[in-house]
């Protein structure tokens, strides 16, 4: 098989992959582009698996970086552009179910394309468009099937984290898993305790912000992989439901775990748990808490205008999408013209700070100036007074009497 048009990101390689090619080693783009490319998805990166050694590479070009040289892979710089090349290899002993403990360079493209995770993955192009296929990754993908290379026993046991690409890739794709790949993610679902929350992590999201991510939870959930991360084994009901959902179409992490967290109706303190399990950032714990209460606030008809501002309006739409696969969402527009009708949008649009109150002698330096200010801010918002410095500073001096 040839591709005649190639895109942009390979046509723009095709100088480094002639000159290795020029100088008698082999040279191949690998991996998701050519996968993507077939698909018709956009790329963005390139990857290269040549024939020739770190070294042979490193005396072909003038500009080189060893980036992960102990694994066979050098970035040429060429262009104002980096391009890593990796040599062909095979790898053993996978003592952590995550990374090989030995990688032995071969000159094999075969053997290198061996090792890899699933048939769509295992295709190699050379630079004039030329596709190897050596295990059916083509007529996989016109099926839409993803089915690892060879023993997908082996190919978990390697690599364990390879069983969450399986569904990511499911629920990317749209494809579906081939019987006996699901079956050996199923019989080594354990595995995934053995690989770091992060990298799990990762993956999780990119399944649930794909085609069919409701696929992807009921993949987790028929193969037991549930099971095996964090707080998910104590939920299966919920999970089960989220899976039940119409039009689930996810953008970001905070959509992703917010509907999870109101699926399992948790409260701030266990999202807080939840997500520190899952070792998200203080960032997306923080906001996933505030979507959540918004959310919940849009489910019982209590959205009030401190609500609002306290939420932010990029949070509100995303609590309202999020209401919006359970039917109770407010019409969006609506909600955008009550956020924008706010007297502020934040703080610092106050009329007035503590540097003006304790300039007129209103009131000193203290705790008490940080209560003061949340409770002006409050009442500004809600309505009871204008955002005017003469009306801000009497209301101060009201309540300080009270």
């Amino acid at each position: 098989m040839k591709i005649k048009n190639l895109p942009d990101e390979f046509e723009k390689a095709r100088p480094v992959m002639q000159t290795i090619e020029e100088a008698g080693y082999e040279a191949y783009f690998v991996g998701g582009s050519v996968r993507d490319t077939l698909i018709g998805e956009n790329i963005h990166d390139v990857d290269i698996a040549s024939s020739a050694y770190p070294e042979e590479i490193k005396r072909l070009f003038k500009r080189t970086v060893d980036t992960g040289i102990e694994h066979g892979t050098v970035m040429v710089l060429d262009n104002k552009k980096g391009y890593e090349i990796t040599t062909f290899r095979t790898e053993s002993g996978y003592q952590d179910y995550r990374r090989p403990d030995k990688v032995t360079f071969v000159r094999s493209l075969k053997e290198d394309l061996k090792r890899r995770d699933f048939t769509i993955n295992a295709l190699a192009m050379r630079e004039n468009g030329e596709v190897t296929d050596l295990f059916g990754g083509i007529k996989d993908i016109e099926r839409k099937i993803i089915r690892a290379v060879g023993d997908p026993n082996e190919r978990f046991n390697e690599d364990a984290l390879r069983m969450m690409r399986a569904v990511r890739f499911a629920s990317k794709l749209d494809f579906n898993i081939e019987s006996d790949t699901f079956n050996a993610i199923k019989r080594h679902s354990s595995l995934l305790e053995k690989i770091a929350i992060e990298r799990i992590y990762v993956e999780f999201i990119k399944m649930m912000k794909g085609l069919r991510p409701k696929q992807g939870i009921d993949d987790m959930l028929s193969t037991d992989m549930y099971l095996h991360v964090p707080f998910f084994d104590n939920y299966r009901k919920q999970l089960s439901d989220i899976s039940h959902l119409k039009n689930l179409n996810l953008n970001n992490e905070v959509e992703v775990w917010s509907l999870i967290c109101f699926e399992f109706n948790f409260g701030k303190e266990q999202i807080s748990n939840l997500l520190k399990a899952w070792k998200a950032s203080n960032d997306i714990i923080k906001s996933t808490q505030i979507c959540c209460r918004a959310l919940n606030s849009i489910k019982n008809d209590e959205m009030s205008e401190f609500l609002m501002y306290q939420t932010g309006k990029h949070l509100l739409i995303e609590a309202n999408y999020i209401a919006s696969f359970y039917g109770f969402s407010i019409d969006n527009e609506l909600l955008k013209d009550k956020y924008n009708c706010l007297p502020i949008k934040n703080k610092k649009q106050l009329s007035i700070n503590g540097g003006i109150l304790i300039k007129n002698g209103i009131i000193k330096p203290g705790p008490m100036l940080g209560k003061v200010l949340d409770e002006i801010e409050k009442q500004v918002i809600i309505g009871n007074i204008d955002n005017d410095t003469d009306d801000i500073i009497n209301f101060t001096k009201q309540y300080l009497k009270e």
